[in-house]
Order: C-alpha cells, then structure tokens, then sequence
C-alpha cells in the first residue's frame, strides 16, 4: 500500500504468539460515506486484517450479531459520544 512505517508495537496474535509488528499510517478507512483516519499494524503472511474498536466507534458503527455485518448506529451520519 506504499504507508510509511512509523513505529513498531509489541503485538498479541490470536493463536497466542507474540510478535513486533510495523505500525503505519495515517490510513484513511472509509464505509458507506462514512470515515475516520488512524494507524494500522502490518500483519503477517497472509493474516485476514481486523477493523478495530476505535475507528468502528468514530466511524459510529456496530456489528450487528443477527445480520453478520455491520451497521450505523445513528442512520443519518455518526454522532460522537463526548462523555
């Protein structure tokens, strides 16, 4: 993708193995008009990437257990929780 590598993280992979992984960024991530701009780990391989709690929060979105997908919180565009 051309990101620059900006830092590295000690990282946890699902199956237990603890890895130092590249973080890189700014990434622009982008779903349904929605968008929010963060950082992302290099995964290995070829691992399935993981959208995070943090950009689904800005981005206002929640995964719907019933649908399998997911879905805006607010329909009409996010609202930011400030509390």
């Amino acid at each position: 993708m051309g990101l620059r590598i900006k830092d590295h993280r000690p990282s946890q992979l699902a199956d237990g193995t603890r890895v130092m992984l590249p973080v890189a960024g700014p990434v622009e991530v982008r779903f349904e008009g929605r968008f929010c701009t963060t950082n992302a780990l290099v995964l290995p391989d070829d691992n399935e990437p993981l959208l995070g709690a943090i950009p689904m929060e800005e981005m206002d979105l929640w995964i719907n257990p019933n649908r399998g997908m997911l879905t805006p919180i607010h329909p009409e565009g996010p609202v930011m929780s400030l509390k």
